[in-house]
């Protein structure tokens, strides 16, 4: 992670509510973290929590279904407060290589696990695969990045799930491509989406973090 979005950290934080420091805090803390270890797995998982320490706020249940709309509700709030489109030309640049690469690439994607475990047919799952690669593809066309970003983080979320609920092995050949692609999407943006928010600190509301800290 750059030192440059740290420095911006540290001063502007004087400005920031206590609540809205708190989540800086915990993200930049884990991104920096993800920065410092030589292992892709718990690289990847360092930027989730940072990502979730962004993202999360009290008032959601921690089940898939809400989990994954409250950060497509985040990560569209993102892209309003970013007039300047740096994240639109952050995805255009990544596109040709890591995020390409990973909607690509059927084991990051639900419906595949669904119709191996005997819950949907195989055209059902190569349709809903070609579907929603033309979904992204309109999307870039139209510069609609909050739409391209949630099918790139429903992508990470699956992994994620891999990854914690016991379903990967440790530094597995298996998942190294998948592994590698999402840490190279998240280390870009993350900062990026960090910077947003401190810019725009008190433009929104937050939210209450999960777990606040107790003296």
């Amino acid at each position: 992670m750059s030192d440059a979005i740290l420095k911006h950290y540290q001063s502007q934080k004087h400005q920031f509510t206590d609540l809205f420091r708190l989540r800086m805090h915990r993200a930049l803390s884990w991104c920096a973290k993800s920065g410092s270890v030589n292992d892709d797995d718990i690289r990847f998982i360092t930027l989730w929590i940072a990502f979730n320490a962004a993202y999360a706020r009290e008032a959601h249940l921690l089940t898939s279904s809400s989990e994954r709309s409250e950060f497509r509700r985040f990560l569209q709030l993102i892209c309003r407060l970013d007039r300047d489109q740096q994240v639109y030309n952050l995805v255009w640049d990544t596109y040709s290589g890591s995020i390409r690469v990973l909607l690509d690439n059927q084991y990051t994607f639900q419906p595949f696990w669904d119709h191996h475990n005997g819950l949907i047919s195989q055209q059902a799952w190569e349709e809903d695969f070609k579907r929603a690669k033309d979904k992204v593809h309109r999307a870039l066309s139209h510069k609609d990045t909050d739409t391209v970003l949630a099918v790139v983080f429903n992508r990470l979320y699956t992994l994620r799930n891999q990854i914690i609920h016991g379903g990967a092995t440790h530094n597995s050949q298996v998942n190294r491509a998948q592994i590698k692609d999402a840490c190279a999407i998240l280390s870009s943006l993350l900062p990026l989406i960090l910077q947003i928010m401190m810019d725009h600190h008190d433009q929104m509301e937050w939210g209450k973090p999960f777990y606040p800290v107790m003296n």
